[in-house]
Parts: structure tokens; C-alpha cells; sequence
């Protein structure tokens, strides 16, 4: 069993022995170029090496490079994103001031041709059941509101108050299905009474058989329900519906939006009536009879 070890580890020896020959004779020979064989050979294995180490750091590079420069961008977008809210913010917080004030200046001018003793309030809060169509105004009794005091909107009637407390009021508004006023056709005079329906629309009824009512015919108040002044205008009629000689459903639009109201004008007391005509004074020289 010893000898076929002893063969191989000669033919071991003899290998490295070769080998070893090779490469002293690489070392010891020149290549065309100048230099030994083996130092060629190493050179050009640390190149190839070198160029590949470089490669792979030069695609590392790259990648990083974008990675970050894509973080860059991210980052920049949301900041763009950011300042594209805050832009838009800032627009429709100043939309919002042009429209109360485009609402103030309305109402100064309804106040300026209504002869009542008035006073403007802001609407705070709203009820949202249908059963009940109301806002609340920041005023109350301590600035001298009362029940059944009318409110207006530039536009037109909103509602009388219902509800007063020391700093706050409830309107019921016109749209309300417990809401009524007396409403008269501006074009034919023809009277009725001013229903609400729940739903944003109005209604007249109790309307004479022969009366003329078509649909854009305006609606104002009668004055003769001792809430509302005679004149103030409520809508106008967009359907009308007719049974025979009677009229089955007029439908009102009112020209109040009521779902954007933000200040009104609440009618603290009428006019102070008018003195009395005194009688013409005789002429002189003029008997009395």
C-alpha cells in the first residue's frame, strides 16, 4: 500500500518542480514588448481586474447618483405640492372675503332703500332637518330682536325670527313647510298665501279661480299678513299646473339661495307714520262761510 503513495507524491513533486521552472523561466524571459513574460501576464491580470473594479464602482456611482437625484426630486415635488395647496388655500380664502364683502355691500345698499329701522346680523349656524328649514343669527334680544321680526337677503325675503335668546335668534326660514307669508302676483295682482314645500321651492295657494298666473311672473309680498313689508319680492313662478278652471300646483323658485347665506338684514320696526296733512289756509280777504 506504501508504493502507490510514493508514486503519487513524485509525480506531485514533479509538477511543482515543473511549474516552478516555468515560472522562473517567465521571469527570466522577455516578452516583445520588454518586459518578463510573467510580469506581462500579472499586468494584464491586475488590468482586466482594475477596468472591472472600475466598472462596477462606475455603475455603483451612477445608481447612487441617480437614486439621490431622484430623492432630489421627490423632495422638490412635494415641496411644489405644498406650495400648490397653500396657493389654492390662500385663493379661496380670498375668494371668500371678495364674496362677503360683494355680500356687505349688498346689504348696506338694501338697507339704504328699505325705510325700516334695520340691523345687520351674521348667520352662525344652520339646521340641516327638512322638517325644520332654520339658521341662528349672532344677535338677540340685547340688540332688540323679537319673534316674527322679517329677515331679508339682499336678493329678497329669508324668513321671519322665531326663537329669540339674549345673543343668538332662530329664523324660520321661508322654504320651511310650517313657513307662510302673503304673496301677491306682481303682473296681475293677483293674491294668495306663500307656502314653503321642504324642499327649497315654494307654493301659492288659496288663488282666485279666474286668475292670471304664468310661468317668470314675479312673486312679492302682500303686506298683509302684519310680518312682512308689501313689496319685498319672495320668487318667481316656474311651473304652473292647472285642474279644470282651477289651479292644481304653482311651484316658486325662490331668488334667495339658501344655502349661501352668510349675513342679513333683520327689520327691527317700521317707519314712523306720516304726520297728518294740515288743512290749506284760507286766503286773505276770503269770507268764511
Amino acid at each position: 500500500m506504501a508504493l502507490p503513495d510514493t508514486r503519487h507524491r513524485a509525480r506531485y513533486l514533479f509538477g511543482a518542480v515543473v511549474v516552478g521552472h516555468i515560472l522562473l523561466i517567465s521571469a527570466q524571459v522577455s516578452s516583445r514588448s520588454g518586459p518578463p513574460l510573467l510580469q506581462a501576464a500579472l499586468m494584464a491580470t491586475l488590468t482586466t481586474a482594475q477596468d472591472a473594479a472600475w466598472t462596477v464602482v462606475g455603475g455603483v456611482r451612477t445608481v447612487w447618483d441617480g437614486y439621490a437625484y431622484l430623492r432630489g426630486v421627490e423632495a422638490e415635488n412635494e415641496r411644489l405640492s405644498r406650495d400648490i395647496v397653500d396657493l389654492r388655500l390662500r385663493l379661496q380664502q380670498e375668494r371668500a372675503s371678495a364674496g362677503t364683502t360683494d355680500q356687505l355691500r349688498a346689504l348696506v345698499d338694501l338697507r339704504a332703500r328699505v325705510p325700516w329701522t334695520t340691523t345687520g346680523a351674521e348667520v352662525v349656524a344652520g339646521s340641516a332637518s327638512p322638517d325644520f328649514r332654520s339658521i341662528t343669527l349672532n344677535k338677540g334680544r340685547q340688540d332688540g330682536l323679537q319673534p316674527d321680526m322679517p329677515v331679508l337677503a339682499p336678493s329678497g325675503v329669508v324668513g321671519r325670527i322665531v326663537l329669540v335668546a339674549a345673543s343668538t335668534a332662530s329664523v324660520q326660514l321661508l322654504i320651511d313647510r310650517n313657513a307662510a307669508a302673503a304673496g301677491v302676483i306682481e303682473r296681475s295682482r293677483t293674491q294668495g298665501i306663500v307656502l314653503g314645500n321642504g324642499d327649497g321651492t315654494l307654493r301659492i295657494e288659496y288663488l282666485s279661480a279666474t286668475a292670471e298666473i304664468q310661468s317668470g311672473d314675479t312673486v312679492v309680498t302682500a303686506g298683509t299678513d302684519r310680518i312682512y313689508p308689501k313689496g319685498l319680492v319672495i320668487g318667481r313662478v316656474e311651473r304652473v299646473e292647472r285642474n279644470g278652471p282651477t289651479y292644481r300646483s304653482v311651484v316658486i323658485k325662490p331668488v334667495v339661495d339658501f344655502s349661501a347665506l352668510e349675513t342679513v338684514l333683520v327689520l327691527l320696526a317700521p317707519p314712523p307714520p306720516a304726520p297728518p296733512a294740515m288743512p290749506a289756509k284760507p286766503a286773505e280777504g276770503q269770507a268764511a262761510k
